[in-house]
């Protein structure tokens, strides 16, 4: 019918760039958003995240599924809890972090786009970055480029698009464009490693404090940073 959105489905971590993404998506189009929890530290910090960041922007269809294989492959330290959560370095992105979950984004699109194809959607939208990231090699546009020609080939018309619209912003360009669209940060969570109060010093937490930094914004997410502020300006 005319005047009717297209369906769209959003990958929706629960992080500030999905965050974006999805307020991006709503405005674009009838979206649906999946979560997908694989074992990882902070899943049910991300999982409420994302519930909170749905009924939020207004998105009723939503899916939430679990993936075992990431976690019980391992070889990451955000799955495996006998590897550290390592604290940001000099040169974020400088090399492949121990954060990196192996080809993690393959298994999340695999999901989202057999989900499309049931729902009648075209597009499926994922908050992937390259700029001001850890370097993870499944967040690199050549990557996304293969992936297309891959669910060109193999979906029943072949008409799923894959699309990444942070991919090439800065940080602070996302926390920028997440203002304006009105995009509720206060419901993300970024930390690696906690899930009561963001632990301020892993890549991401690092990440994000410099975007907001730099974009002269209030980051409106607890820090356990904050409280060592206060507790050094408290004289007894």
């Amino acid at each position: 019918m005319a005047g009717e959105k297209p369906r769209s489905v959003v990958l929706l971590s629960g992080g500030m760039d999905s965050c974006v993404c999805a307020a991006l998506a709503v405005r674009e189009s009838e979206t649906a958003a999946l979560h997908i929890s694989y074992g990882q530290r902070t899943e049910e910090r991300e999982r409420w995240s994302f519930e909170r960041i749905c009924d939020r922007l207004g998105v009723k269809r939503r899916l939430a599924i679990r993936n075992e294989a990431l976690s019980l492959i391992g070889g990451c330290a955000l799955t495996d809890a006998s590897i550290e959560v390592p604290e940001a370095g000099e040169q974020i992105g400088a090399g492949i972090p121990i954060t990196y979950v192996p080809f993690r984004n393959a298994h999340f699109l695999a999901a989202a786009v057999s989900w499309a194809e049931v729902l009648g959607a075209e597009k499926i939208y994922i908050g992937a970055v390259e700029q001001d990231s850890s370097g993870y090699p499944d967040c690199r546009p050549a990557y996304y480029q293969a992936f297309n020609q891959v669910v060109k080939a193999g979906t029943r018309e072949g008409k799923i698009e894959v699309l990444t619209p942070l991919i090439a912003l800065r940080k602070v360009e996302i926390v920028k464009l997440g203002l304006e669209l009105g995009a509720p940060f206060d419901l993300t969570w970024s930390c690696y490693s906690r899930e009561d109060k963001a632990c301020g010093v892993c890549e991401s937490c690092v990440l994000r404090q410099r975007a907001f930094e730099d974009a002269a914004a209030h980051d409106p997410i607890p820090y356990l940073s904050q409280d060592r502020s206060s507790m050094a300006g408290h004289k007894i």
